[in-house]
């Protein structure tokens, strides 16, 4: 009943048996590995990008700041939500990595930026001349940090605003392969056939050790990628490994497969704690992870049974056995039925 995050699962046999399979002999370090090579291939295959450029990094927040930090100037501020990854748990490395750039807060509903919310935000900067921060690349999350999704419909009319002042748009893609299943949305369409000019795939909450692809579909902004992650300290040598995880998750649609399995666990847990007296989901849980409440009697029951899941809201320490706590709760590729049942045969009382 491990439903802390998907970050905790194990990784998958045949993505370990890829990294297992790459240590033999001897391989070109620093990303011209011939493994890296079948990557870029693949990537570029599934997004429909045949002139993208491929990089891999070992950590998400790694993805997301260079990928910023090569769209942004010290001088502008990038547009995100409030509950963006960069902004609440990145210990503001976009800001050290971006040389100083901001990040201004974009009002959300379910945390997912508005059209019109958007628009506002830009046209309150660049408004103070040398004084103010200049406009910079509007930053995407998709699955949102509630576990929300936006549908393709919801990034194009984004991006467009984006578009009217000319600034890119970044995608944290650390769910990616989730947010695909929600909407049964093909990678280019979710991102530059979108208007998206930055995504990050993510690997490392869906099954992998450790690995996320950065891809950028104009190539123009590759060099500075690749000085920034040599310069930030996230340029393997021994990256054969990062290829062989990524090429593992690839092939044969494991990377999509796993991602349904994780949001069928989710779907099976919000379909049993809805029919729970007193239990409520926060937001609309689309993918594989959703925010509810219910009573400190309940969650002290199921912590007491070894369940393993944040209370986002309240604490467990508490008198009244009545007050409700928002539990946050992820799945992952390995989540199996008979947990999800045992959880909820406890929540139930």
């Amino acid at each position: 009943m491990f439903f802390a995050s998907d970050n905790t699962g194990p990784v998958h046999p045949q993505i370990m048996q890829a990294v297992a399979d790459a240590n033999t002999g001897y391989a070109t370090p620093y990303g011209d590995d011939d493994l890296m090579t079948q990557v870029r291939d693949q990537v570029r295959d599934v997004f429909e990008a045949p002139e993208a450029a491929v990089y891999l990094v070992a950590t998400g927040t790694a993805a997301n700041v260079l990928s910023l930090a090569s769209l942004t100037n010290p001088w502008e501020t990038v547009f995100c939500t409030p509950e963006a990854h960069i902004h609440e748990d990145e210990c503001n490395a976009p800001e050290f990595y971006m040389g100083g750039a901001k990040l201004t807060l974009v009002p959300a509903d379910n945390a997912k930026m508005s059209p019109d919310a958007l628009r506002k935000s830009i046209q309150a900067e660049e408004s103070r001349g040398v004084h103010g921060p200049q406009r910079g690349p509007v930053s995407l999350t998709n699955v949102t940090e509630r576990g929300t999704v936006y549908s393709v419909a919801e990034i194009q009319a984004l991006t467009r605003v984006a578009k009217d002042y000319d600034l890119p748009v970044y995608m944290d893609g650390a769910r990616f392969a989730n947010a695909l299943v929600a909407t049964n949305a093909s990678p280019a369409e979710m991102t530059w056939q979108a208007g998206v000019d930055v995504v990050s795939l993510g690997g490392t909450k869906n099954g992998c050790m450790g690995v996320e692809a950065v891809v950028m579909f104009d190539p123009k902004r590759a060099w500075e990628f690749e000085l920034r992650r040599k310069r930030g300290a996230h340029l393997f040598s021994k990256h054969r490994f990062l290829s062989a995880q990524m090429l593992g998750y690839l092939n044969d649609g494991l990377w999509m497969d796993l991602a349904r399995r994780a949001n069928a666990a989710n779907a099976r847990l919000v379909a049993g704690l809805n029919l729970i007296d007193g239990a409520a989901y926060l937001y609309d849980p689309q993918a594989n992870m959703g925010f509810a409440g219910w009573s400190r009697a309940g969650h002290k029951k199921l912590h007491e049974a070894g369940a393993k899941y944040y209370v986002w809201e309240g604490s467990l320490e508490g008198d009244d056995p009545n007050e409700v706590l928002t539990a946050r709760m992820v799945c992952d590729w390995s989540t199996t039925n008979e947990n999800v049942d045992r959880f909820l045969e406890l929540a139930r009382g």
